[in-house]
């Protein structure tokens, strides 16, 4: 390609502004849950502009939506650039749909300077990344990695209560011109653009980020069993308290876990004591903790902290601990291919970037198991996400998909070679 195409800026943000209208909550964020009513019209959207500039519409049994620009060889295996359309409750217009439309845009630009690419080229947005409504999230890209639903999925019940089975069909019936393709077919390689989600390149002042993998992350559900009893007779010799030995435990873990490791994260996000009345001590407090690292030995390590300090407290109150762990998703590093690819492109296009290592987990992590992969970030204020305050400088969002569309073509060069 002789001459390097630029991204419509201008169509770009429009998009981004029609996008969040569909959703829109009072406060200026998006409320497009996975599989609803909003969800399924945003995809019809999107639909609806590729057909308009003759691009193929499937989806597969798991409804993730691809757009297909076709390449030389027509019928090859695709490049795959996207991200999602669903939204946490209060979410932000940025989460997701900038890397879905940033892709629209990609193949929107190379159809307006009619350039040829030797493979094709397809949107995806994957079926509820977020997992707000329906657990787990990343449902579509983890199915499309398997090459199968779990069973137990199907049965598995929204927040409001119906089950994920009938959201996907009601989802799938609602696109009948997107022709059905098996789910796990061959492709060449993904690429994600993302908002960062954090704050260091903001206050960097870089624009982009070349996410080199993932950092894993481990679950746990911790319940301290004391004795309940009243909360003005009972002296505390003969308190067997269960929120005590929990504090304990938890201020012993936040001094040491990421103090001691800029890398680690230690999060209680729920805590409920039964049972639950104000002049009780409780005889059971529930809590969860999710930790994350780029190491998985550091994990296992920081797992081990968690479950010694927490035997220590409750025997040291008289109580008694189970911990369960719920959830387990390794470390994962991308394709150093793809990353050269994506070094190129940035400068190619002058943009001055650096390597990081995501904190949250996204869908490219589940296609690295089955593709070279890899990611872009772009700036968000404050790092500020999941929130309807989120928000892109319309340079970032721009320049993001600008390095969208050089990385893919320099990554499908750099993969051609190595074919």
């Amino acid at each position: 390609m002789k001459s390097r195409p630029q991204v419509n800026g201008e169509r770009l943000l429009k998009r981004l502004d029609d996008f969040a209208a569909i959703g829109a909550t009072q406060a200026g964020g998006v409320d497009r849950q996975a599989l609803s009513l909003e969800d399924r019209n945003a995809r019809a959207v999107l639909a609806d502009l590729a057909a308009k500039r003759g691009f193929s519409v499937f989806q597969d049994a798991m409804a993730n939506l691809f757009i297909r620009r076709e390449g030389r060889s027509p019928g090859g295996a695709p490049f795959l650039i996207g991200s999602h359309l669903d939204s946490q409750p209060t979410g932000g217009r940025y989460d997701g749909a900038l890397g879905t439309l940033a892709a629209l845009e990609v193949l929107e630009t190379l159809e307006d300077a009619g350039a040829e690419t030797d493979a094709p080229i397809e949107l995806v947005a994957w079926t509820n990344e977020e997992g707000s409504r329906f657990a787990p999230g990343t449902m579509g890209s983890m199915a499309f990695s398997l090459g199968h639903i779990p069973q137990h999925w199907r049965e598995t019940r929204g927040t409001d209560g119906l089950p994920l089975g009938d959201a996907l069909a009601a989802t799938l019936e609602a696109l009948p011109t997107a022709e059905r393709r098996a789910l796990g077919f061959p492709i060449l390689g993904y690429l994600e653009l993302h908002i960062e989600q954090g704050p260091s390149l903001e206050k960097e002042n870089i624009p982009i980020g070349i996410v080199t993998g993932v950092q894993g992350t481990r679950w746990l559900e911790v319940t301290v069993t004391g004795q309940a009893a009243h909360a003005g007779t009972t002296q505390l010799a003969f308190r067997r308290d269960p929120m005590v030995a929990v504090t304990s435990a938890l201020h012993t873990l936040y001094k040491t876990i990421m103090p001691g490791d800029e890398a680690a994260r230690l999060t209680v996000g729920r805590i409920a004591a039964y049972p639950g009345s104000i002049n009780a001590i409780p005889g059971s407090v529930n809590l969860t903790i999710d930790l994350r690292h780029p190491s998985a030995d550091h994990l296992n390590t920081f797992e081990a902290q968690v479950l010694a300090g927490f035997q220590a407290a409750a025997a040291g109150h008289g109580c008694s601990v189970d911990i369960r762990k719920t959830f387990d998703m390794s470390p994962a590093s991308f394709s150093k291919t793809v990353i050269g690819g994506l070094e190129q492109a940035a400068r190619h296009l002058g943009l001055p970037f650096k390597h990081m290592v995501s904190g949250a987990f996204h869908d490219a992590l589940y296609v690295a198991k089955v593709a070279p992969a890899a990611m872009i970030f772009v700036p968000c204020r404050d790092g500020l996400s999941h929130n309807e305050a989120e928000y892109v400088e319309p340079e970032h969002s721009v320049a993001g998909a600008q390095m969208l569309l050089q990385s893919t073509l320099d990554v499908l060069a750099k993969v051609a070679e190595n074919s």
